[in-house]
């Protein structure tokens, strides 16, 4: 377990030694003695929030709405800084799921969440009740990294997968930072622009172009955490210039992009979430599901 220190932020966190047994989800493990206002900073992932420990966390949305306990939220929760977690004594699992994945884990898809946090026990019952008590039962952070792992595993081998046409077009635009045209993608799986943005929202929980528009923040915010000027990250993120990146930011978390590195949230993503990003930064062509390649002669 690493401590992590930012600011008036101490925490700490526990990564797992293995990878997740599932291709898209990602694990971590905090334990937070007073967690003080934190602005949740949106990510193009599924969050999914196990507590265990003497206090839960409660997290505060949009429109006055409040959540305690463990959760479960859709991609880009937090737009515009209107999502914030604090609470005292808090110890929990964070995984992150890859929206393509969390329909066949959770039991509902990503675009019935329709930008709510929720409960875990209005979607999983009794048994969310449960996994808290397992959870809280083991005495180590990588027997609980195994124990969520397990389960995981069984809810998405039962579950019904993401059309492969929507994986598709998912992973061209995780692949391409949020460089990738909707229409371009809808003509390489000879769907409408309509058909794509209609399959994509229910299974994803965003349009496919608010999708593309979050991962390219998502990856503009971390190289301005990392110590990058908004000159040149607007640049490498393929924005049009300085300005466009600060709107984005400025709709996203609510604040500059000078004060981007000043987000605990973001900041602990090093630690928490080693291996995120490839170091090279390369960027991969995907088949279209429908296309196949025979071997010549």
């Amino acid at each position: 377990m690493s401590t992590f220190v930012h600011g008036e932020a101490v925490w700490d966190v526990a990564c797992p030694r293995r990878p997740s047994r599932v291709a898209g989800v990602t694990m971590a493990g905090f334990r937070v003695g007073d967690l003080d206002a934190l602005r949740m900073v949106p990510h193009p992932a599924v969050t999914l929030l196990l507590e265990f420990g003497a206090g839960s966390p409660v997290v505060d949305y949009a429109g006055g709405r409040r959540q305690r306990g463990s959760l479960v939220a859709g991609p880009g929760l937090g737009s515009g800084g209107a999502a914030w977690a604090r609470g005292e004594n808090v110890e929990c699992v964070q995984v992150r799921l890859s929206p393509v994945i969390a329909r066949a884990i959770l039991g509902i898809s990503p675009g019935d969440l329709d930008g709510a946090v929720v409960a875990l026990g209005d979607l999983w019952g009794r048994e969310a009740a449960q996994i808290r008590e397992r959870l809280a039962d083991v005495s180590s952070w990588e027997d609980r990294f195994a124990l969520t792992g397990a389960l995981l595993a069984r809810w998405h081998a039962a579950g019904p997968p993401a059309d492969p046409e929507v994986a598709w077009a998912w992973s061209r635009i995780v692949a391409g930072r949020g460089l990738v045209r909707v229409d371009r993608l809808a003509a390489e799986l000879g769907w409408s622009r309509k058909r794509l943005w209609s399959r994509f929202h229910s299974q994803i929980g965003l349009p496919p172009k608010r999708a593309a528009k979050l991962v390219r923040f998502d990856h503009a915010a971390h190289r301005l955490v990392g110590g990058g000027s908004a000159a040149r990250v607007a640049v490498e993120a393929g924005y049009a210039d300085q300005s466009h990146l600060h709107r984005d930011v400025m709709e996203f978390i609510g604040v500059t992009p000078g004060c981007v590195a000043g987000e605990p949230f973001l900041a602990v993503d090093d630690i928490a979430w080693p291996g995120r990003e490839a170091p090279s930064g390369k960027q991969h062509r995907v088949r279209p599901p429908s296309i196949t390649v025979s071997r010549p002669g």
